[in-house]
């Protein structure tokens, strides 16, 4: 049985994030974002990625590095994000069973 504080808490998050992604929608059908700011919104997923991932390598020992270098040079081999993650993965998970 779910607690009605949770569901609360829980239906409240929903809400928020429904509010924020048909807010931006909303604000980019009424608003012509100028050429700058499309650029500048074209690096925020990239931004979000280091932001998730930079904290972690500067915690992390060999097998984060050895996932980040792989990762990045998979990318730069093929061009292809979804690659190098997949490899990035593959080599700290083979770092972490080497050890």
């Amino acid at each position: 049985m779910i607690e009605t504080s949770n569901l609360i808490a829980i239906l409240g998050m929903a809400f928020a994030t429904l509010a924020c992604r048909a807010g931006g929608y909303f604000l980019f059908r009424t608003l012509s974002p100028t050429p700058f700011l499309r650029a500048m919104l074209g690096y925020v997923p990239g931004a979000l990625f280091v932001g998730y991932v930079a904290p972690a390598l500067a915690a992390g020992g060999v097998k984060e590095w050895v996932g980040a270098a792989a990762t990045l040079i998979t990318v730069r081999l093929f061009g292809n994000v979804a690659i190098g993650i997949a490899a990035g993965t593959a080599s700290a998970w083979l770092v972490w069973l080497a050890r």
